[in-house]
């Protein structure tokens, strides 16, 4: 039996002998969305040291946050060039006086918002400002909100001012391991005021006292006995103590703490700089104390500036973060290195196995690096 060869269908039955007529029908669109790659952002091409520079200094924020990136980052050409980027701006920090307040409190003062009451008060008076706000990164996914910007929303759209929420990365006290260098970036960018605002009260504030100029404690009068509620080592590092919301029925308690913090920082030893440390009330709400304590940090810097202790502070802070940075570098080389990298795993399931001593693991690592090198 004789097949009917294939042919067009359409071509065989659309003709004037028969009545069956076939609609070719609506045309199927693709399977795959031809606009798919318009909702992939392409990966950012790294630009040359000269270009971040230019956008740095012009103040384009832009291009300082891309660079505040690029010094975050864990990759090695992103660390070389984010080196010659901070060169570059220390060279430019250095001809600057700008004003570095490290912020910290306890857990509940309201820091965010009083930085953000605080900072508009400062970008009104003709300053500009940038905020690095710590965020403490989860030790268990190692990610973090970096939340901080959307309580601060007055500040974000304030043309004089730019916030930058950095993660901790697990280093000690949440103080990010960067910081410092943001800082350089952010004042060869023309902001003359940097904010250096910490996770709270604990380990953090040695690394950002040693990173500042001026040392500022929030704290909450009505949560129990304030003497109690802080450690001496930050009041001893502590410039100026400011009770914060000293505003509606709670201005009695704030007067009574500001009375008792006054009279606890007269116990401690002179300051090296020859400023006297005090406590002043606050409001972020009725901004009621905000212009006492600008006043309060012109005179501090007035009187640092002109005694020689603010470059020396500087000087010592530079070598401090010297010997940081040979401790950082060193780890980097240790980690980085192939015969360690391909160790490390194997002592490290030897040491879960309870196999090997975590002091032996570590000894053995290090003279393997050694002879490796």
């Amino acid at each position: 039996m004789k097949t009917k060869p294939k042919g067009d269908f359409f071509a065989d039955y659309n003709n004037e002998d028969t009545a069956l007529i076939v609609n070719k029908g609506v045309e199927q669109p693709p399977i795959i969305n031809p606009y798919v790659k318009s909702f992939y952002r392409k990966k950012p091409s790294l630009l040359s040291v000269d270009q971040y520079m230019e956008g740095i200094t012009a103040g384009d924020t832009t291009i300082l946050s891309q660079a505040i990136t690029l010094i975050e980052s864990s990759l090695a050409e992103h660390r070389e060039l984010a080196r010659k980027i901070i060169e570059r701006c220390q060279i430019i920090s250095a001809h600057l006086q700008s004003m570095r307040i490290g912020i910290t409190g306890v857990p509940g003062a309201g820091k965010s918002t009083f930085i953000e009451a605080f900072g508009s008060f400062l970008t009104s008076k003709g300053y500009k400002l940038a905020v690095l706000a710590i965020d403490p990164s989860s030790e268990r996914s190692k990610g973090s909100i970096l939340g901080d910007k959307t309580r601060m929303e007055t500040l974000c759209n304030d043309p004089n001012a730019f916030i930058r929420p950095s993660p901790s990365a697990g280093s000690l006290g949440g103080v990010a391991r960067k910081t410092r260098e943001t800082i350089l970036l952010c004042e060869a960018a023309g902001f003359d005021v940097i904010f250096i605002e910490t996770v709270g009260v604990g380990q953090s504030e040695t690394a950002v006292h040693s990173m500042s100029d001026f040392f500022l404690l929030l704290m909450l009068s009505g949560a129990g006995d304030e003497l109690q509620g802080i450690k001496r080592g930050i009041m001893e590092m502590a410039d100026l103590i400011a009770i914060t919301k000293a505003d509606g029925t709670n201005i009695d308690k704030a007067n009574m703490a500001r009375a008792l913090y006054t009279n606890a920082l007269h116990l401690f030893p002179p300051t090296e700089s020859g400023w006297v440390p005090t406590a002043v009330t606050s409001s972020a709400v009725t901004k009621e104390g905000l212009p006492g304590i600008l006043q309060k940090i012109e005179e501090y810097f007035a009187l640092v500036k002109g005694n020689g202790y603010y470059a020396k502070k500087r000087r010592e802070q530079a070598r401090f973060w010297m010997y940081e940075s040979i401790n950082e570098s060193l780890k980097n080389m240790f980690y980085e290195n192939p015969v360690i990298e391909k160790l490390l795993p194997e002592y490290e399931d030897s040491v879960l196995e309870g196999e090997l001593e975590s002091f032996t693991a570590a000894t053995e690592l290090i003279e393997k690096y050694q002879r490796a090198k």
